[in-house]
């Protein structure tokens, strides 16, 4: 394995605070800066991802989400702002993180994910995180990380609910395991609060940093669910199936 990264002192003063979490220390920090992170679609859910995983000193994040922002994406969207609107998404997301942090690589790609790029985006980094609304980028993402043998963190929403949950190639089933293909009536748009797609977004966040540094338990083979309107959680083993097409 490659030698770890040093950290600066200006970098050890950055994350001080967090480096006195039981299990993390310089060793734990410099396993962060070492690491790079994948996130599909960087809007309500996954933006909060990335400013959590930049926050904490993740060295290199690899974005990807396409279009222009549009005024409905403003109650979520935490990257972007009202002067943005009509602009690319990418632009705002990049700047914005590298403003919180300038020390963290920033890579853009203006797509969404599909599975013509889906290899080609996942070979770019250790670890994923699915933040996106479409079962379709989804469903190409998940193939894509079994495919190269990558954790990814699982996160998604619809109303006042989310989960999350994590998948190692080798260790637990995958997305296509409960989800084998797209959903008929599934909708790209659907109701959503910021703070609910925030919820689940900070949980995943700290998936990836305890793959990372290998604090606590992750949730590998079993789904949260959230309601967020009645506070209710529940934690359920998902299935691993031989005959899974993608990771059986």
């Amino acid at each position: 394995m490659p030698a770890l990264p040093p950290l600066t002192d200006s970098e050890r003063a950055h994350y001080e605070w967090q480096m006195w979490v039981p299990g993390v220390g310089e060793n734990g920090q410099r396993k962060l800066k070492a690491a790079s992170v994948l996130i599909s679609r960087v809007g309500g859910l996954g933006g909060l991802v990335a400013l959590e995983l930049a926050a904490a000193g993740v060295g290199k994040l690899v974005l990807a989400h396409g279009g222009a922002l549009q005024a409905s994406d403003l109650n979520r969207q935490l990257l972007q702002t009202h002067d943005h609107i009509g602009k690319p998404r990418m632009d705002s997301i990049v700047r914005r993180l590298r403003e919180l942090n300038p020390c963290c690589e920033i890579v853009g790609h203006a797509e969404n994910v599909s599975a013509e790029n889906a290899d080609a985006l996942v070979a770019q980094a250790d670890i994923v995180v699915d933040a996106a609304p479409l079962f379709q980028e989804r469903l190409a993402l998940n193939a894509a990380a079994m495919r190269a043998r990558k954790p990814m963190v699982e996160c998604a929403m619809h109303t006042l609910e989310a989960s999350v949950t994590t998948f190692v190639p080798g260790k637990t089933g995958c997305l296509a395991c409960y989800v084998p293909e797209v959903p008929p009536t599934w909708k790209r748009q659907f109701p959503v609060f910021g703070a609910v797609s925030g919820a689940a977004a900070c949980i995943g966040a700290f998936e990836v940093i305890k793959l990372i540094t290998g604090i606590g338990e992750t949730l590998c083979g079993e789904l949260l669910s959230m309601d967020l309107g009645t506070l209710q959680f529940r934690k359920v083993r998902l299935p691993k199936r031989n005959d899974c097409a993608v990771c059986g």
